[in-house]
């Protein structure tokens, strides 16, 4: 079922903490709110499912405008940070709570906790408590718990902040694997890009309450419209170099280097002093576009390597390699930049 935002406001006092937003989230879909903390990602969250009064504009959950309704009212399905379990009930018990609140039989409580039991793959676990299981095996019990009386959206705020790093990768494959199972329109509510970008059909990345662009994962990555979105995603981070447009060229300033652009670019904004966006993996030893620079430092990371450039002027330029070079630290090198795939941002830091 879709969920629209139209025009959303929400105010903590005097302070809006979200202006006149306008979001769509398409039946079925998966949706990420990215952003860092503080940007207002969970206070929308909490808009949607009624934890949070509305202050304007409309919020639709299908074509039911459900913003003066109470949370209990819009049958939507919440996974906290927080496992929030009952710890003195079996984890079949801590499924079927919201069941027998509502008043179903016996038989039907324990017929749909099966069902949704199954769906998850926690079959195994239905006569544990809590404490016997896995942080991991707790969040699949919430969102088994969130999932069985078939809400029309699921929600989910940061549900794998809690978990150790080696549950992380097999919990977002799980929780998509669940989300597209059940077909349920999903929020998921997260800083962490990797988890927004493996996890969601599209991504809406926010900043002080706004939305700066909404795309798919890998559209945005390759298509930022703003510095903003550009350093939001990416590990490791893009690097950003200062220069001007010259005669079909950005010239960078420490350096003087002349990397090409395109006519449209070089024609709209000749003279212009600009920003250069290059991503680590598009700098390495070949290329005929060459740049020279100071390795300053050089990091492992299992199967990649990063090495971090120096400019002249102290600008970092970062390089993510699949093998280690000859090159240590200190050394001056003279390495190639995919110029095809640069991104350049106005004085207004936005793309050009």
């Amino acid at each position: 079922m879709r969920i629209l935002l139209d025009k959303f406001t929400k105010k903590l006092g005097n302070h809006t903490v979200v202006d006149q937003m306008d979001l769509e989230i398409l039946d079925g879909e998966m949706m990420a709110l990215l952003g860092a903390s503080g940007c207002g990602k969970t206070t929308v969250l909490f808009a949607i499912c009624g934890f949070h009064k509305v202050n304007g504009g409309r919020i639709l959950i299908g074509d039911r405008d459900v913003s003066n309704i109470s949370a209990q009212e819009r049958n939507v399905g919440f996974v906290f940070q927080s496992f929030a379990l009952y710890p003195h009930l079996t984890v079949a018990d801590n499924i079927g709570f919201p069941l027998k609140l509502r008043k179903d039989t016996p038989a039907q409580v324990q017929r749909k906790v099966d069902e949704i039991a199954e769906l998850v793959h926690i079959e195994t676990l239905l006569q544990r408590h809590p404490s016997d299981l896995s942080g991991g095996q707790q969040q699949l019990v919430a969102l088994a718990r969130a999932l069985v009386r078939r809400p029309d959206v699921l929600l989910l705020d940061e549900p794998l902040a809690n978990l150790d790093q080696a549950f992380r990768t097999q919990m977002r494959a799980d929780i998509r694997r669940i989300q597209q199972e059940s077909g349920i329109t999903a929020i998921l509510v997260t800083h962490v890009q990797s988890e927004a970008m493996s996890m969601c059909d599209r991504i809406a990345i926010m900043d002080r309450g706004r939305i700066m662009q909404v795309d798919e994962p890998h559209r945005m990555y390759d298509n930022p419209v703003s510095e903003f979105v550009a350093g939001f995603l990416g590990s490791p981070p893009i690097s950003f170099l200062n220069g001007r447009i010259e005669d079909g060229f950005f010239v960078e300033s420490s350096t003087a280097t002349k990397l090409p652009v395109n006519a449209g670019v070089s024609e709209r904004h000749a003279g212009q002093d600009v920003r250069a966006g290059i991503r680590p993996e598009h700098v390495h030893p070949d290329g005929t576009t060459r740049i020279t620079a100071t390795v300053s430092a050089i990091e492992v990371q299992g199967r990649e390597v990063l090495y971090i450039l120096k400019l002249p002027d102290g600008t970092i330029l970062r390089s993510i390699q699949t093998s280690q070079s000859s090159v240590a630290t200190g050394d001056q090198v003279d390495w190639g930049i995919e110029t095809e795939k640069m991104l350049i941002f106005d004085q207004q830091s936005q793309r050009i």
